[in-house]
């Protein structure tokens, strides 16, 4: 046995292999040591191996799902290993095969999955010409994403895709290998990466393989040609995928490609700083997912994910979208709206596409297969839903109509409530097959057949306590005490003495034992058998069943949107031509909802009027008095619109958008060496290179991280590249007030300022934008909100005051926004030593001084 144990191993030896064994999954050696660690089980030894013990642990077959998730989680990789021999059927130990591998990226077992994300595996392809490729997918859905880019783009790539596991070549080059190792340590990628042979990176191959997924001579129709390095990725992708299940995915039947010019670009920082997924403290909720996630089914949850992080640039799906949730939204004045009569339809609904996949992959469980039966029955009335003003939704209707045939098999061919294991019987309905149905009557009228056998007997013989019994160790057997044992007729052959009985067996009796000890063991085999017929049968109807479950994913979306939009009062964007973004009474959805929740009062709105007279709003006001919100606002109004969605607020028109970029928060990054000044210039310097006209920027107290002068110039620096040469739209709120000279100068900015009002030595938050600057911050009045010490608070003020005024001198002399200017040698000196008399820069060294002088008039430092 331990033979057979190695030679399966060494196929998996980066693998843990859980070893069948009756009624436990084994593991020996290393893997033993190492699951023992991981799983807190006890280890045990088995015989010897070279005068050593063998080390073994093991766990209970039926609590394998439970180990299985523990060790995924841990991003452990797992290969099951099942007898698939007859007990007995040869010499030596029966006969055992590696089924199927789980790994974190290749996970189709319901038990394993969340119902509202995938299990992504991705593959990266580094390129001569210094590109990479990148292919992923998810085994549960039916399609294969095909990207290319450059190295330095690699980190967004890998956030956009979030992959639960990745594969790389183990011949790239080392600064590539640090590169991935790199961004994994960094918090770009949270998931293991898998090192695959070089050869299985091949680009001829991975189109070979491509073209026989799709079953077609072409990838043109998927505008998928000429991606040479990503078809090389593809090739690994699905060489480890088909590994992984032990068979080849029949259900993969579709390719997209993903460009940088067709999305709408979410960097990183957005998607943390925005709280799309998980809050800034790492957690489920409140989310803007949170908060829109109402679907009826794990499909629309993951749709839903999918169309949040992957807006596209192009308007049209978004206003197909927009125009099927106000046909679903309906009139309140008609009774029952069309998006609560299609929830009430959808309630219940199975994951249909993740049962597809398990059809695909032979995997699917019995029940899984009555609840697609039931669910089919609902899709076949909903694809004959009335005709539409939306020809969107028209289409997403049609695509509802199950495949021929098929709920009709399934509601044929399984019984209403069968057992959750095929092999525990009690799966194939009555009817379905006259062997079988057979087979089931010797079991069932077993009872009936001994008592007749048993009134029979007695009236034969004239012994009136004879008894027909059966025990799991002797069979059938006619009992007899010894009193009447001389009435034994002579076809009555002895089983069994006891104490005060005999127990024979007849020829009829014997005949009946042979027939109903092997029925159930039959009766199994002969259901194993008609599933797996079944599972042929609906290999053809895959394709079907994918579009099937696209269109309910869809409607159950849709009716979410049309509910949250009535339930949360959201309006209809507008999109336009033009540069702007224009909103009116916005507010932050979940700001918003947490404030309902709490009965904490109702969120002040207010008005965004950006377009291309004013794309720069320079925004003053207090800590507290929300700031960050209004930006923040902004922002998940122009997401909403572009994924197509109603909008909070009461009206909204908004031009094209090609990113969402935002540098919010203190924060640092000391695995990667990073102080949080650093990361916080990184991030700036990114949006600096990456925006575009096209773009909304959120910049929120850039340059606090610094000294006071340092801060000033840089922000001052940042917000006219951002307003002269970006000319990006920008929310750029800043407690340096010298940053409210811009507007003077820049016609495309603007000042506004956060409402806040003082009552005595209290202050009190408006929350509302306001046109001009503020004309203070309210700093020691919130610090004193935070329950700051008096004599703290005392001596701030006083200080405060000492600075305000020489400040007000200071700011008379120095110009921030002036062009830069070199002076003559000659002149360079006198006028240093005259900045330094009249700022009195008296607190700082010659040198010090000289270097914000620097800094302030835009000149380079000298040595």
């Amino acid at each position: 046995m331990m033979q057979q144990y190695l030679g399966l191993k060494a196929g998996y030896p980066d693998t843990l292999v859980f070893y069948r064994m009756g009624d436990f999954y084994e593991l020996f050696y290393a893997d033993a040591e190492k699951a023992t660690r991981l799983l807190d089980i006890t280890l045990t030894q088995r015989g010897q191996s070279g005068g050593q013990p063998i080390p073994m642990c093991g766990v209970p077959f039926h609590a394998l799902e439970n180990y299985l998730a523990r060790l995924i989680k841990m991003g452990e990789s797992v290969a099951i290993c099942e007898q698939v021999g007859e007990v007995g059927a040869n010499k030596g130990p029966v006969e055992r095969k590696v089924v199927r591998v789980v790994t974190p990226g290749t996970l189709t077992d319901a038990a394993l999955l969340s119902d509202k994300s995938e299990a992504l595996l991705l593959a990266v392809h580094a390129g001569a010409r210094n590109r990479c490729g990148l292919a992923w997918l998810s085994v549960t859905q039916g399609r294969v994403h095909l990207a290319e880019c450059a190295p330095e783009e690699l980190g967004d790539w890998l956030v956009r895709v979030a992959p639960s596991e990745v594969i790389y070549s183990a011949g790239v080059t080392e600064r590539f290998e640090k590169q991935l190792q790199g961004l994994r340590q960094g918090g770009s990628l949270a998931c293991p990466l898998c090192p695959r042979p070089d050869w299985q990176f091949d680009q001829a191959l991975g189109e070979r393989k491509l073209l026989e997924q799709l079953g077609a001579a072409s990838l043109q129709a998927w505008n998928a040609e000429g991606l040479g390095l990503a078809h090389a990725a593809s090739a690994a992708l699905l060489s480890y995928a088909e590994h992984t299940q032990g068979r080849a995915l029949s259900h993969l039947h579709s390719v997209q490609v993903q460009r940088n010019d067709e999305l709408i670009d979410l960097p990183p920082a957005t998607r943390r700083n925005l709280e799309l997924l998980r809050t800034l403290r790492g957690e489920d909720s409140p989310t803007l997912f949170s908060l829109l996630d109402t679907c009826q089914t794990g499909m629309g949850s993951r749709l839903l994910k999918s169309w949040m992080l992957e807006p596209r640039r192009d308007r049209s799906a978004a206003r197909e979208r927009l125009e099927a949730t106000e046909v679903l939204r309906g009139s309140q004045a008609a009774g029952a709206a069309p998006w609560q009569l299609l929830r009430a339809e959808l309630k219940g609904v199975s994951d249909v596409e993740r049962i597809t996949a398990r059809i695909a992959l032979r995997q699917v469980r019995p029940r899984e297969l009555v609840a697609l039966g039931k669910t089919l029955a609902k899709a076949q009335l909903l694809a004959g839903t009335g005709a539409s003003p939306s020809a969107y939704l028209n289409q997403v209707f049609a695509d509802t109509l199950p495949p021929d045939g098929c709920a009709a098999l399934l509601q044929a061919a399984l019984l209403e409530e069968p057992a959750a294991l095929v092999r525990d019987g009690g799966v194939i309905a009555d009817g379905f097959d006259a062997e079988l149905d057979e087979l089931r009557a010797i079991q069932t009228n077993c009872d009936s057949f001994l008592l007749d056998l048993e009134t029979r007997e007695k009236a034969r013989t004239g012994i009136p306590n004879l008894r027909v019994q059966f025990n799991k160790v002797h069979g059938f057997y006619i009992e007899v005490t010894g009193s009447y044992l001389d009435r034994v007729p002579d076809d009555y052959r002895r089983r069994q003495t006891l104490k005060n009985a005999e127990r024979f067996i007849t020829p009829e009796l014997k005949n009946f034992e042979d027939k109903a000890l092997s029925a159930n063991e039959r009766a199994l085999a002969r259901e194993k058998w008609l599933y797996e017929q079944i599972l042929d049968q609906l290999q053809p109807h895959v394709p079907g069943l994918t579009r099937v479950a696209g269109a309910l994913a869809t409607l159950d979306l849709l009716c979410t949107f049309a509910e949250r939009s009535l339930t949360l009062q959201w309006c209809a964007p507008e999109f336009v031509n033009q540069p702007c973004i224009e909103i009116e009474a916005g507010r932050h959805p979940v700001v918003e909802a947490r404030l309902a929740e709490t009965s904490s009062g109702a969120f002040i709105a207010n008005h965004t009027r950006m377009n291309a007279n004013a794309r720069m709003q320079i925004i003053t006001g207090p800590n507290m008095g929300g700031k960050s919100t209004y930006m923040r606002q902004v922002a998940l109004i122009v997401l909403l619109a572009s994924m197509g969605s109603h909008v909070p607020a009461t009206a909204c028109r908004l031009g094209p958008i090609d990113a969402i970029h935002t540098r919010i928060g203190a924060a640092d990054d000391l695995a990667n060496a990073q102080s949080t000044f650093m990361l916080e210039m990184t991030e700036a310097a990114q949006i600096l290179h990456a925006a575009t006209p096209h773009s909304l920027v959120l910049m929120d107290e850039i340059g606090r991280g610094t000294s006071t002068f340092d801060g000033l110039a840089l922000a001052s620096g940042i917000a006219s590249h951002l307003h002269d040469k970006t000319r990006a739209f920008t929310l750029f709120a800043t407690h340096y007030f010298e940053l409210t000279d811009l507007p003077a100068k820049a016609r495309q900015a603007v000042n506004v300022h956060v409402g806040a009002t003082e009552s005595g030595s209290d202050i009190v938050f408006l929350h509302e934008i306001q046109p001009g600057p503020a004309s203070r911050s309210y700093g020691i009045q919130v610090a004193k909100l935070a329950g700051m010490p008096t004599a703290v608070l005392y001596h701030a003020r006083h200080t405060l005051a000492a600075l305000e005024e020489r400040a007000g001198e200071d700011r008379r002399q120095v110009d921030l926004f002036a062009a830069p200017q070199t002076p003559e040698p000659r002149a360079e000196a006198s006028l240093l030593q005259q900045r330094l008399l009249d700022l009195e820069l008296d607190t700082l060294s010659p040198r010090e001084a000289l270097d914000h002088l620097y800094a302030l008039q835009g000149l380079a430092k000298k040595p």
